[in-house]
């Protein structure tokens, strides 16, 4: 089990513990923290679950693999280095601690 901050565009904070094994996206969803939206149920089809990863654990991810490259693309201001559809992040107990922002909006 990971603590995961997730933190509003506004700046509102939650945190939340998130079993291991569900990805970033379901914990948000399970905790309902608004400004994470999923349309697409984790499929990895949309940008909607987009967040900006905290740069002190940007190289503590795994890559991105060439499909979640290629959503970021449709994602609002993405940030090459920080830009993570929370989708594809699986958690592990590594992640404990893990900081992600919400972008301003999901499209």
């Amino acid at each position: 089990m990971a603590k995961i901050t997730y933190i509003e565009f506004g700046g509102t904070e939650h945190v939340v513990e998130v079993s291991n094994g569900l990805t970033v996206m379901e914990g948000a969803r399970d905790n309902n923290i608004p400004g994470i939206e999923a349309d697409c149920g984790g499929a990895c089809a949309c940008s909607t679950c987009h967040v900006y990863v905290d740069p002190a654990w940007a190289d503590k991810l795994p890559a991105l693999d060439g499909m979640e490259e290629d959503m970021l693309d449709f994602a609002f201001e993405a940030k090459p280095g920080q830009s993570r559809l929370t989708c594809q992040l699986k958690v592990t107990d590594e992640l404990d601690g893990l900081i992600v922002r919400m972008p301003e909006k999901q499209v």
